[in-house]
């Protein structure tokens, strides 16, 4: 995507915020991690910024979303600096030990997939607290977070109490809303790694 087409692109929803942020910061031959693969556009929008410099790590429990992601990357040449995982997010250090300029989550479950098998609070904060660990200074973790399923609203807490936690010294962490959509609608928690 050029420069002048990224700037016409929709604000609508947290991904697309999160598109926007991650167009400014990542760059070619960074390594990134989309903890959460899902249809696989976050994946595939973190592979073209990296190019075939980079490195992108991919993680999603089902084989569903892992198909789906390395489709679309494939279909779009952009499959080589790509490792995907069948592993749930919270083993990021397991696969992972690289330092990180990107992270980026989407909470709940696989659109058009089965929505009993969704994220957690207790795995979430464990990859929230891993992805920490990894962050460059100047690295952000971008965690796209929904609230309108079964067991949303306890995520969201847990998420918010993580992000309220951290230390203003270390991080600078933003909950960003569209005010004009409804309370249940998703939202972006940024965290930012402070610089030396």
């Amino acid at each position: 995507m050029n420069q002048d087409s990224a700037q016409h692109v929709s604000l609508r929803g947290a991904v697309a915020l999160s598109h926007l942020l991650l167009r400014q910061r990542v760059r070619a031959g960074d390594r990134v991690v989309d903890a959460t693969c899902g249809n696989g556009n976050d994946t595939l929008l973190l592979a073209q910024l990296v190019g075939p410099t980079g490195r992108v790590w991919g993680f999603d429990l089902q084989d569903r979303a892992l198909d789906a992601t390395r489709e679309l990357l494939t279909a779009e040449g952009c499959l080589s600096p790509v490792e995907l995982i069948r592993a749930g997010h919270e083993r990021l250090g397991e696969f992972v030990t690289e330092p990180l300029t990107a992270v980026v989550f989407n909470l709940g479950y696989l659109p058009g997939g089965d929505k009993e098998v969704v994220t957690r609070p207790v795995t979430t904060l464990r990859a929230l607290n891993g992805a920490l660990d990894l962050l460059l200074p100047g690295g952000m973790l971008l965690v796209a977070v929904y609230t309108g399923h079964d067991g949303a609203t306890e995520e969201e807490k847990a998420v918010l109490v993580w992000g309220s936690g951290l230390d203003p010294k270390a991080f600078n962490v933003w909950t960003s809303r569209q005010l004009n959509r409804p309370p249940t609608a998703p939202y972006l928690v940024l965290v930012e790694k402070r610089g030396a």
